[in-house]
């Protein structure tokens, strides 16, 4: 592929609210974080958008808040509202714990993992606030998006991400990151 060419994908970040989906964002966009960033994606109003929201989605990161284990408990709707709406059978998936952070955690790595293992997604632990796993998740996302025949090329079209490749000590410690499809 010629390194020149613009790839855009679309990318969905879902969750319950407050969980830190736009605070994920921002920090892997403009690498900031504002603690009292009010995540309104997940409430009720914006519910109407759904079926034009999935549609044609490459990919999706399903975030939940290792402090909150309803969050946690409520990935299963999620899911079964990813496979009603979404127009694409090998969209790749990403399960993100964020705010590892914080003390009071709820939700034990392992389950996350388990969960991971048994809906064939990605796994990894993040915290927005801290850095930790942030770009790790988008990239990894990406890279098994490219890596997916048919899901991306017919998608080579105007503006999006400049994708280049680096060398692999460049790329950052990605520790947490477990690849699972």
């Amino acid at each position: 592929m010629d390194d020149d060419v613009l790839t855009t994908l679309k990318i969905l970040i879902i969750g319950e609210s407050g969980v830190g989906k736009s605070s994920l964002l921002l920090r892997f966009t403009d690498d900031t974080f504002d603690p009292d960033q009010a995540d309104t994606a997940g409430q009720e109003r914006f519910r109407t958008l759904t079926p034009s929201y999935y549609r044609g989605a490459q990919g999706v990161i399903l975030v939940y808040d290792v402090t909150k284990r309803d969050t946690f408990s409520k990935l299963d709707n999620w899911l079964n509202e990813l496979e009603t709406y979404c127009t694409r059978n090998d969209l790749v998936k990403m399960l993100v714990g964020n705010k590892i952070d914080k003390d009071s955690r709820e939700v034990d790595r392992n389950e996350g993992l388990k969960f991971a293992r048994k809906h064939s997604m990605l796994f990894i632990e993040a915290s927005a606030k801290t850095r930790d796993g942030v770009q790790c998740a988008f990239e990894e996302l990406v890279e098994k998006i490219l890596q997916t025949p048919g899901l991306w090329e017919s998608s080579i079209q105007g503006q999006g991400v400049r994708l280049s490749e680096e060398p692999e000590a460049a790329r950052g410690a990605c520790g947490g990151y477990c690849s699972l499809i």
